[in-house]
Order: C-alpha cells, then sequence, then structure tokens
C-alpha cells in the first residue's frame, strides 16, 4: 500500500460516555489516533524494535512528512522486499542530516580544542611576562638595598623596598596560579583528545565506529575524487547472526563479532579501512582498488571465515561455521556517496536473498 496511507477526514461522533471523554473526537484527534494505531501495527507487522530511531522513520513515512521517506517504503513493499531493523538503519545512514549533525558536532569539539589552544598559550605568555617582570622588581630592590646601605636615605627607601617585596610575592602567586591553569588546560586538552579517539570506536570489537566511518567517508570520497582514483565501499553482514544469540546467547554473539572484527582486521592497511557499522554489520573502504580487485581481497576474507569451525568455549557446543555476505559499490561512479551507499547495500540485500555466504559487486 502506498505511503502514506489515506486518512478519512470525517469526524466519528464520540461514542464515550458523558463525563468519561471531555474532549471531542476531532478530525486532528482522530487522525492523530489512527497514525499511532498504523504505527503500532507497522512495528508488529514487520517485527521492528520499538526505539525512538525506529518510531521516528515509520511515523515520517506513514504521515507523509517525509515524501522521499515514503516513496522508499511504497518502493520496498511493491518489490516484496524486507523492511527490516537493517534496512532501516540504512535509511537512517542515508539521511543526509545524520551527516550534517556529526559535522556540527566535529566543528564544535574543533571550536573548543581550539578555545583551550589559545587558552594555555595566553596563560603561558601571561606567567612568562609574569616572571620576567618579577625579576625586574627583585633586580630594583638590589639596587635600593645597596643604596639604603650606603646613603642612609631613611625609612622612606625601607618602605618601597616592603611594597616591591610584597609585589614580588603576589606575582609568584599569580605565576603560580597561571601554572596551574596551564597544567589544567593541556589536561583538558588531552582529555578531549582521548575522548574524541574513544567516541570513534566501537566498545566491543575496538573496531572503528559508524560515526569514525561517516567522517573517514567524506574525507576518502573528496581525496578520491580530487585525485582521479578508484574508491569503494562493501558492507558485510553476519549470516543468520539472530540465530547464533538464540542458541548461544548474547555473550557468545559477542564473541563471534569479535572473530570476524579480528578477520577482517586482517586486511586492514593504509588501502582498506574497516568499522564496525552497528548490530552484525561491518563496512569497509577500498582506496584505490575497483570492484573487481576490491571483491577478490573481501571473498578471500570471506572464504577464509567459512572455512573455521568455531567452538563456543564456555559451553562447549559448536557454533558450526559461521559466515558472512557483503555487498560492493564503487563510490567514485556516483555523484555523491548517497548513492554508493545504497548501491552497496542493495548489492548486500541480494546476497543475502541469492544462499548467503557470498559477496556481490553492483
Amino acid at each position: 500500500m502506498p505511503y502514506p496511507l489515506k486518512r478519512n477526514s470525517k469526524t466519528k461522533p464520540n461514542s464515550s460516555k458523558p463525563g468519561n471523554d471531555p474532549l471531542p473526537l476531532t478530525t486532528s484527534r482522530l487522525a492523530r489516533h489512527e497514525l499511532l494505531g498504523d504505527i503500532n501495527q507497522f512495528m508488529t507487522k514487520h517485527d521492528l524494535n520499538v526505539m525512538g530511531q525506529n518510531l521516528s522513520v515509520v511515523c515520517e513515512a506513514l504521515s507523509g512528512s517525509n515524501p522521499q521517506l515514503a516513496e522508499e517504503f511504497t518502493a520496498r513493499e511493491i518489490n516484496q522486499e524486507p523492511i527490516d531493523q537493517r534496512w532501516l538503519d540504512t535509511i537512517t545512514r542515508l539521511d543526509p542530516g545524520t551527516n550534517e549533525r556529526i559535522a556540527e558536532l566535529e566543528k564544535l569539539m574543533d571550536k573548543l580544542e581550539y578555545s583551550l589552544l589559545r587558552f594555555a598559550q595566553t596563560a603561558k605568555s601571561a606567567q612568562d611576562e609574569s616572571s620576567e617582570q618579577r625579576g625586574a622588581i627583585g633586580r630594583q630592590i638590589e639596587e635600593f638595598e645597596r643604596g639604603a646601605a650606603s646613603d642612609e636615605t631613611g625609612p622612606s627607601v625601607d618602605r618601597v623596598i616592603e611594597l616591591s617585596n610584597a609585589m614580588i610575592d603576589r606575582l609568584e602567586q599569580v605565576e603560580g596560579a597561571m601554572e596551574r591553569s596551564q597544567a589544567e588546560t593541556l589536561e583538558l586538552r588531552s582529555s578531549l583528545a582521548e575522548a574524541r579517539q574513544e567516541a570513534d570506536v566501537d566498545h566491543l570489537t575496538r573496531l572503528p565506529n559508524r560515526r569514525a566511518f561517516e567522517r573517514r567517508l567524506k574525507s576518502a570520497n573528496d581525496e578520491a575524487r580530487s585525485n582521479e582514483q578508484k574508491l569503494c565501499v562493501a558492507f558485510c553482514d553476519v549470516d543468520h547472526f539472530k540465530q547464533v544469540n538464540d542458541t548461544h546467547g548474547h555473550e557468545a554473539g559477542d564473541r563471534i563479532l569479535c572473530a570476524i572484527a579480528n578477520t577482517l582486521s586482517e586486511i586492514a592497511n593504509d588501502e582498506c579501512f574497516i568499522a564496525r557499522h552497528g548490530g552484525e554489520e561491518f563496512v569497509l573502504l577500498f582506496y584505490g582498488q575497483d570492484k573487481d580487485q576490491a571483491w577478490r581481497k573481501l571473498d578471500g576474507v570471506r572464504r577464509m571465515m567459512a572455512s573455521r569451525q568455531l567452538l563456543n568455549r564456555e559451553t562447549g557446543k559448536p557454533f558450526g561455521k559461521v559466515t558472512f555476505s557483503g555487498g560492493i559499490a564503487e563510490v567514485t561512479e556516483d555523484s555523491d556517496t548517497r548513492g554508493a551507499l545504497a548501491r552497496a547495500d542493495k548489492a548486500l540485500y541480494d546476497a543475502k536473498a541469492q544462499g548467503r555466504n557470498q559477496i556481490i559487486a553492483n
């Protein structure tokens, strides 16, 4: 059925008893009630997780507030393709707003780091100037003391020396405070750098995460187009992963994900970037390689993984053969990265539909 769903604009009579519902069932309230019902039915039909991201995407499609999204949902059902969690994650990934929000966050973090750097430089400059002034006053005091000893100028000179010594003490205090501020600023900058790095890492597999991938994809695409080089993107998804979790438990599933991450990492180098994109999905970027080259490299990893017989060391039960499917597209064949991501995702879906445990290039 095309989206958004058409709604009856007529107001239905309020059948509740007097006093039970003080608000009349207006057209607006009826529309909201029907939309909530449609969302509930849709989420249940497609066995989708009830979470904010899913509810937002489904609501945009069913309400018609996002016409492009509604068209994609319609095409998906017409082609009898599944509207599952992986596909919804893809829709979110392809949302231009996601990249814009990541870019805005990066700008804010860059501004904060720059401000901390400037503060550290200013504190160091003030500390150096304070030290110089303290040294100059100290030298003046020594001259006053020598003059007072020889000329016996009286208490006025003693008072100047006393005030100058007090000023030196105060400058030493200010200098100490600046030194502490500088140390704290450097520590903050270090913590910020660590936080930025940690924010780019998947805590389970220790691979770069989706956030890191989005940023790397942008820079890699710009560089590839500037240098007229090839750039390919690949999505990999663990086959029958839900069965692994259901049979062996989520902790065992996590170990499977780590095993696949380690296997994929064997081809990671300056020409291949690997990240965990979320759930049981991984993403790779192949620099300076066309689809055939990327396919051969990724298919080699797939065959390596498929040849292993994994054992659940916690229970002694065999996992059996754990495989993954993959889809590849050449980024530089499209005018922007969005089209390439969509083609790679389509190739991954085709690999799943055609029996799994294979890599398809689109």
